[in-house]
């Protein structure tokens, strides 16, 4: 790979992305297979006046293993220390920031027991509430970034020998992430300004719910809450400094109302949840509550994940990416949230951001409930936009406002 670009990737994802800010505690969750990465990010943390960078190595080989082999109620537990070990930090004189680098095998944990993944994932999530409140709240800065271990890049080009599977993902990253012209601080800059004016009309609309299309079958309305607010691009925590949570994203996106979505929507593209491809998936709305759902491949797995808790089977975002967008145009399946996401309108079962309504962050959980936000312990985004989507809102003093035609923004 091109170790200069190695370099302003590492250094843009922390001084700009996650922002680290000089007396904070940086936090850098890393694949242990990529510890070099983490060393770049080290680097560059301290650079940017971190007063202390802490690593939390990840192996999902011995992820596999263990939940193969392992006793789920030992899998579940999460004891004290592990969640005091990440609120210590955010709670302490200067707070901390977070890093979460990714670079899962989209099947890693494939052939194993559905059932008691999902099971252990819930117990450990509801567990670490107390800390993901932190991320979810934009009480912290934080960030996710990517890079390209070997299972991944297999599966994006299993054509080709592993360590070229790397290098063509590597040149791939850089290029969608505005790292290939050699100055992304400046291209993210105009990049967040582009997606800030979109966010900025969407806003001013006050839109009371929008309408999906597609060729597919896809038909949707989804109400938005009270109070609603349009984020994208970059973000604003607790503490005032400006982050941006996702490299790369193209999206901008909302809350929608808990109990107001109601139509099909289609899946296009596939999704992994708990180490597992939910492919071909068609979901059914109802006030609200899936009341039907279908998958060519995992159909049991997703219902595993519709019943994780009350508002699994609600959404808590939508969001719009339009089919022009740099992970779109690349014609490459990335077998990758972070990625897929960003190159496809979508949705999201579960949790919604409590930003993404107006003062969220400081109400209680009950408050934002009654404005129509969900609740859950997961946040499971699936792509459901297509480059023949339409979409249509309907405005506060009952007009409709084109906001996509055949997939790309219409204004």
């Amino acid at each position: 790979m091109d170790q200069e670009l190695l370099q302003k990737y590492a250094d843009f994802i922390v001084k700009v992305g996650v922002n680290v800010r000089p007396g904070q505690a940086f936090l850098i969750r890393c694949p242990v297979d990529m510890a070099f990465f983490a060393h770049c990010c080290a680097r560059a943390g301290y650079e940017a006046g971190a007063r202390d960078v802490i690593v939390r190595y990840e192996d999902e080989q011995l992820a596999r293993i263990r939940m193969e082999m392992g006793e789920e109620n030992a899998l579940s537990q999460v004891l004290p220390y592990e969640l005091r070990s990440w609120l210590d930090y955010a709670e302490s004189d200067g707070g901390c920031c977070l890093l979460a680098i990714h670079a899962s095998d989209p099947e890693a944990f494939a052939g194993l027991d559905a059932a008691k993944l999902n099971r252990v994932s819930m117990a450990r999530r509801k567990a670490m509430k107390p800390w993901n409140d932190y991320t979810m709240n934009d009480r912290v800065q934080w960030c996710v970034a990517a890079v390209p271990a070997p299972a991944w890049a297999a599966k994006v080009f299993p054509g080709l020998p592993v360590d070229e599977a790397v290098e063509k993902l590597w040149s791939l990253i850089f290029d969608v992430c505005r790292v290939t012209g050699g100055d992304p601080v400046s291209e993210w800059r105009q990049h967040v300004a582009h997606t800030g004016a979109r966010r900025d009309q969407l806003n001013a609309w006050k839109l009371q719910s929008i309408h999906m299309t597609a060729a597919n079958g896809t038909d949707l309305t989804v109400g938005l809450a009270e109070e609603s607010l349009w984020e994208g691009a970059s973000s604003k925590a607790e503490n005032g400094v400006d982050f941006i949570a996702n490299v790369p994203t193209e999206e901008v996106f909302t809350c929608p109302h808990r109990l107001r979505v109601n139509g099909v929507v289609k899946g296009t593209k596939p999704y992994v949840y708990n180490g597992q491809l939910i492919e071909g998936f068609s979901v059914t709305f109802r006030d609200g509550a899936v009341v039907a759902h279908s998958a060519e491949k995992n159909d049991a797995l997703l219902g595993e994940l519709l019943a994780s808790d009350e508002g699994a089977c609600h959404i808590g975002e939508v969001a719009l990416v339009p089919a022009s967008s740099p992970i779109s145009r690349s014609g490459v399946l990335f077998y990758n949230t972070l990625f897929d996401e960003n190159a496809a309108c979508h949705i999201a079962f579960g949790a919604g951001y409590p930003g993404t309504i107006q003062g969220g962050t400081a109400m209680t959980r009950e408050q934002r409930q009654a404005l129509g936000m969900n609740d859950s312990a997961i946040h499971e985004d699936v792509m459901v936009g297509s480059p023949d989507m339409d979409i249509t809102g309907l405005t506060a003093d009952g007009k409709t406002v084109q906001i996509f035609k055949n997939g790309e923004w219409a204004f």
